[in-house]
């Protein structure tokens, strides 16, 4: 009898394979035994298993004295049992073909073995982690786990519970999208922070917001190496909630839900800080009703609080957002400024909030009529801290009273200087406005160098008074007046009429074309701008060419859309835009490379401190080198020294004004300059 075929024999390997795999027990011996017949082409076959009776007792079942041929399987010296054929003789060969069918057979028994236990090993991890997500799942605590990046990668049903999303609706999503919008401080302070116990707000699925009880564990792989966080989350909006009634309590007056005098202190020393390190000045105004007193005695307690809300509610929409408004108690009631850069501001808002108490009260078919006397105090003339200035403009309030019998509106300043200066001012303010009727304005101009050529390129238009009896009026005294008061939209209407008018004066002269800047202030900055730009320039038939507009970067900072949309329309028009003061508003750069903008012009406060100030001269080479980037000229001011002017020149500034090259001039004398400068 022959062995079989190679063909055969991987076949009968193959089925090995299968046998071990699919079958167990006696038809494992059965299927063994078969294979091991028909491998070696004997007409008997068996597999004796390792824990069954001794191989030579099991060779004696072959019939009468049938030599039988015995093979161990083995591997690595673990004995799975025997290979044992009968029926025929045998040569070596046939030796050495059964020890190969042994050794695949220990081969492929090892393998499922250790499958086998692997399967088992598996199967009880799946029980521990089943086990595991249970008792989370049983916990009232919300658990989640998220990696690195802040992607979700567990949920338990606690936390279903409290955001009203389900398991499959939060893994894989990144956990911002649970955040509250107001909520801003994700990724390093929520990733970083492990351990922390913080109290946030968050957002469920139904839209409502609520606060809860957030607290973050890291999470580590085998060798201790971070790979997410461990949330644990409890809702604590309830006790969030009674600690703000409590709060409202302690720091607001339940009448009027205006802050009471313990939260003006501490938010008027807080102020005063900030005014301290920014220099700015603060003021706090003391304010009695007057006639409050009869209205609550003849009509009641009940009418007296709603004329105390109303009034609340009328001095709160005559105030800035910054601005603090309280109540005292009884019909006095406290505000304090603290952005702002003159004193003369404050009595400002005294007389707007004295104009909102003009129009009468309907309440309860009766028509009241209530006015104010005001005290006010300075920081940092009159009082360091809020107590010293409420004192003080509370005596102001009783003197401001007394001057006027306790009856009509009154305003004054806590010191008899201030209440001088104060009259000064409203002297300044009528004589500003006979300036703009009496012609008594007019118009300097301070050339702008292009660092290139040398040559003027341009000048800005400077107002300036001529006071009939003061004489010359400073800018900085009339100019911060007009802005306070509005009329720095008269004063502005005038100076670009005036500044267009002398450049077509100019221009029928034949000096070569320049570019006049004139500055435009916030409250001109309107749709109706460009408008008024191109009606101008068609009446002295002047080209955009001959005209620039200097806006601050203030004026940018509000409503961006609508300032782009102006900003378009007067670059449609030719006249070129340059961004004053660049570098000391709230300048963005994602918005600044939308600014359809010609110039950056380099602030004074930094140009001073060029060479020698270190800060000064990194601003002022970063601001060239946005400018540059952006495909903007840049043009510092307040150039005064050669070496300010050699620094800007290194740094790639392309021109330059000030004191250096030429102060403002008249028209006449910036003419000759011109003439001079160009050789015409």
């Amino acid at each position: 009898m022959t062995l079989l075929p190679v063909s055969d024999f991987l076949g009968n390997s193959a089925a090995l394979c299968d046998a071990v795999v699919r079958l167990r027990g006696p038809a494992l011996v059965a299927e063994l035994g078969r294979i091991a017949s028909a491998v070696m082409a004997s007409p008997y076959g068996l597999f004796l298993p390792a824990t069954s009776m001794d191989a030579a007792a099991q060779s004696a079942i072959f019939p009468g004295d049938t030599p039988a041929l015995l093979q161990e399987i083995s591997f690595d010296g673990h004995c799975f049992g025997h290979y044992s054929v009968a029926g025929r003789a045998y040569s070596d060969a046939d030796r050495r073909h059964l020890a190969s069918l042994a050794s695949l057979t220990a081969g492929v028994l090892q393998v499922h073995s250790l499958a086998q236990r692997s399967t088992h090993a598996f199967a009880q991890v799946e029980a521990l982690l089943a086990q595991q997500t249970q008792i989370l799942d049983q916990l009232h605590e919300s658990v989640l786990t998220m990696d690195l990046t802040g992607y979700i990668t567990s949920w338990n049903k606690g936390a279903e519970r409290l955001f009203g999303y389900s398991s499959v609706e939060a893994v894989g999503r990144n956990i911002l999208f649970l955040y509250d919008d107001e909520d801003t401080g994700f990724h390093d302070a929520f990733l970083e922070q492990g351990g922390r116990l913080m109290e946030v707000r968050r957002r469920k699925k139904s839209g409502e917001v609520f606060w809860a009880s957030l607290s973050l564990s890291p999470l580590q792989d085998m060798d201790d190496k971070p790979i997410g966080l461990i949330a644990y989350l409890t809702d604590i909006t309830e006790r969030k909630l009674a600690e703000e009634r409590l709060h409202h309590l302690a720091y607001y007056d339940p009448l009027t839900s205006l802050p009471n005098r313990t939260l003006l202190a501490k938010l008027v020393d807080q102020a005063l800080s900030v005014a301290q390190r920014s220099k700015m000045l603060g003021c706090v105004l003391f304010i009695d009703l007057n006639r409050f007193k009869l209205i609550n005695d003849t009509l009641g307690r009940r009418i007296g609080d709603e004329l105390l809300r109303q009034v609340s509610l009328r001095f709160r929409h005559a105030l800035r957002d910054q601005d603090l408004v309280a109540r005292l108690g009884g019909d006095e009631f406290a505000v304090g400024l603290f952005d702002i850069g003159q004193h003369f501001e404050a009595s400002m808002v005294a007389q707007k909030l004295l104009a909102s108490l003009v129009e009468p009260f309907l309440i309860e078919g009766h028509d009241l009529r209530v006015g104010a006397s005001i005290g006010i105090s300075v920081y940092p003339q009159d009082g360091q801290d809020a107590e010293t200035l409420l004192r003080l403009a509370d005596i102001a309030m009783y003197r401001a009273k007394q001057d006027s019998g306790g009856e009509a509106e009154s305003v004054a300043f806590y010191s008899h200087d201030m209440n001088l200066g104060m009259q000064a001012r409203m002297r300044l303010e009528t004589g500003l406005r006979q300036a703009l009727s009496e012609q008594q304005l007019l118009l300097h101009y301070q050339p702008k160098y292009a660092l290139g050529s040398g040559r003027i390129i341009g000048a800005e238009a400077l107002v300036r008074w001529c006071h009939p009896q003061h004489g010359m009026i400073p800018p900085a005294e009339f100019i911060p007046l007009a802005e306070s008061t509005g009329l720095v939209v008269q004063v502005g209407e005038w100076v670009l009429e005036a500044a267009c008018a002398q450049a077509q004066a100019w221009k029928l002269a034949g000096l070569p074309p320049i570019r006049l800047a004139v500055n435009v202030s916030a409250r001109e900055f309107t749709s109706a701008l460009p408008a008024r730009v191109a009606a101008t320039l068609a009446r002295y038939g002047l080209e955009a060419a001959w005209l620039e507009l200097e806006i601050t970067e203030s004026t940018l900072m509000h409503n961006i859309e609508r300032v782009i949309g102006i900003m378009d329309r007067i670059t449609a028009l030719g006249v070129a835009l340059s961004l004053d003061d660049f570098g000391t508003g709230y300048s963005s750069l994602s918005y600044l490379k939308r600014f359809p903008i010609d110039t950056l012009k380099i602030d004074r406060s930094f140009t001073t401190g060029i060479p020698t100030d270190a800060s000064d001269c990194a601003i002022a080479s970063t601001i060239i080198s946005i400018a540059q980037q952006l495909q903007h000229k840049v043009i510092a001011e307040g150039v005064e020294t050669a070496e300010q002017l050699a620094f800007l020149k290194s740094s790639g500034c392309d021109e330059v004004q000030g004191y250096l090259f030429s102060r403002p001039l008249p028209a006449g004398e910036f003419e000759k300059a011109l003439r001079e400068n160009w050789g015409v």
